[in-house]
């Protein structure tokens, strides 16, 4: 995921996520034995109205890019968002992920933010 920066921006700010230090390498946990990756993200405010999009803009570029034998989980830092376990409980459910990459307007914000297009304000 960080060997793409350009290619994952935030949806609020025209900088990458790493930039923001929404995500950084020591945040990010790969298994490739147990096929099982792990992500931790900060959002950059405790009331950041966005952080669900980011985690699932997290998630779509993780099942995109990995085989499909991974599991993937991805979490809000403890302590950095008011609805931290709200937001887990979100991005590690199948059928409101599922459900969520059905609404074409949450898909075009997350196809957004993975566009290299996007990434425009350099």
């Amino acid at each position: 995921m960080l060997s793409h920066p350009t290619l994952m921006t935030s949806t609020e700010h025209p900088y990458s996520l790493e930039e923001l230090k929404v995500v950084s390498e020591d945040s990010i946990e790969v298994d490739d034995k147990l096929s099982h990756v792990r992500v931790v993200f900060t959002p950059t405010v405790e009331h950041c109205s966005m952080a669900t999009i980011i985690g699932l803009c997290i998630r779509v570029k993780l099942m995109r890019s990995l085989p499909s034998r991974f599991k993937v989980d991805i979490l809000v830092a403890p302590g950095t968002h008011e609805t931290e376990a709200s937001i887990n409980k979100q991005l590690n459910d199948k059928e409101r992920v599922a459900a969520a990459l059905e609404n074409p307007n949450l898909l075009e914000i997350v196809e957004e933010c993975l566009s290299p297009s996007f990434q425009t304000w350099t």
